[in-house]
């Protein structure tokens, strides 16, 4: 309040001193349309009302109701009602976008449940970056649970944007949660949820083909057994990348399947960071028609995982993002200088000089998941195998 009245004081007065042919009354407008920006349409209307009010005055202490004062006032009187119009819609989105947010956030605990910072032996840390101001998740998921002596963990990224994508992130989500407890192979969990969401998607077509018929039979065309059109080519751009982790207690080892998934990084206690390619990749989640090759090599993948170290998992949206320049952001090169952060300071870095990296906004979602093994985190029992009898 104290700017724009301030403001229409100043310029009522230096109009008023200044010579009969300096007219300054139109610069009042300036305060009832800075007012939007720091307070609502009744107040807004306050100040416009004042500007008005101030337009008078001026006409009033000078020359009297000539035409020109006649005008500004006319003018101000319709600009001030153009604002105040202009900070009720203003309030009616920011109302809308605080709706969405909660939604969003609700959402958001519901699909992408934070994960716990200690899983068996591990220290977990978990970072998701949206690239939309209004939402906070989108098409990229992890998830991580337990399973007798060991932690199941999934990082994923789903295809396209919008609600669709968070309608399959929930089904992969919803398959894995379910399905970890009763698969005891990475390799089966990966068949399991190929069907789950296979199944999902065919629903999804069905509904689709009943909305087409629906509007092919509308528009009097008689042939209620055509589809929507380019409804089979959606269905087929509809796909998941995941990766797929174990990591037992009792073993220096981690065993991943990757499915068509960006590969994550190995960064060792002695400052080596390796990128685990994988070495038998299967094609993404819900490409129903290509066969699966998870029975070929008999056995997921493993890999040396020792006290200390520390697995770097992340989705597209981070090696993707892009400078003003047009350069990737080169993670595999950046993470090493931060090994000792910890994984909770390491994604903290990592967050920073990413969007140092892109200028302050990301252009797709972006999710990160560090586990590190530490040998002060394992079971009793555990230490008990790992410690000789003669130092104890």
């Amino acid at each position: 309040m104290a700017i724009p009245v301030g403001l229409i004081v100043v310029i009522t007065i230096v109009d008023v001193m200044a010579p009969a042919h300096i007219h300054l009354g139109p610069l009042l407008v300036v305060a009832p349309a800075i007012t939007p920006s720091f307070a609502g349409p009744r107040t807004t209307g306050l100040i416009g009302a004042l500007a008005v009010a101030a337009q008078i005055l001026i006409a009033v202490l000078r020359s009297g109701f000539d035409v020109n004062h006649q005008v500004q006032i006319a003018a101000l009187t319709v600009l001030s009602l153009f604002i105040v119009v202009y900070a009720r819609e203003q309030r009616r989105r920011h109302r809308e976008l605080a709706r969405v947010r909660s939604v969003s956030e609700a959402t958001q605990r519901v699909v992408l449940r934070p994960l716990p910072y200690r899983l068996g032996p591990l220290r977990v840390a978990s970072l998701y970056l949206a690239a939309e101001d209004e939402a906070q998740i989108g098409g990229d998921l992890y998830a991580a649970t337990r399973v007798k002596e060991c932690t199941r963990l999934i990082i994923g990224d789903v295809r396209g944007k919008g609600l669709t994508s968070i309608s399959d992130a929930s089904v992969l989500m919803g398959a894995f949660r379910e399905a970890a407890h009763l698969t005891p192979g990475l390799l089966e969990l990966t068949d399991v949820l190929e069907r789950s969401v296979c199944r999902h998607l065919a629903e999804h077509a069905a509904t689709d083909a009943e909305h087409g018929d629906g509007e092919h039979s509308s528009g009097g065309h008689g042939d209620g057994e055509q589809p929507r059109p380019g409804a089979d080519e959606e269905l087929r751009e509809h796909f998941i990348t995941a990766l797929l982790v174990d990591v037992p207690d009792g073993d220096t080892v981690t065993f991943m399947a990757n499915c068509g998934h960006p590969p994550p990084l190995l960064l060792r206690e002695d400052g080596r960071v390796t990128t685990l390619y994988p070495s038998h990749p299967t094609p993404p989640l819900g490409m129903c028609e290509l066969p699966r090759s998870s029975g070929a090599p008999g056995a997921p993948e493993a890999v040396p995982f020792e006290d200390g170290d520390t697995l770097l998992l992340y989705t597209d949206g981070v090696i993707e993002a892009r400078a003003p320049d047009g350069s990737f952001y080169p993670l595999a090169e950046r993470v090493g200088q931060w090994r000792g952060s910890g994984p909770e300071g390491l994604l903290q870095h990592i967050r920073r000089d990413l969007l140092a990296h892109v200028g302050g906004r990301l252009g797709d979602d972006a999710a990160m998941v560090v586990i590190q093994r530490s040998p002060a985190l394992h079971p009793v029992q555990q230490l008990r195998r790992v410690v000789p009898a003669a130092d104890r």
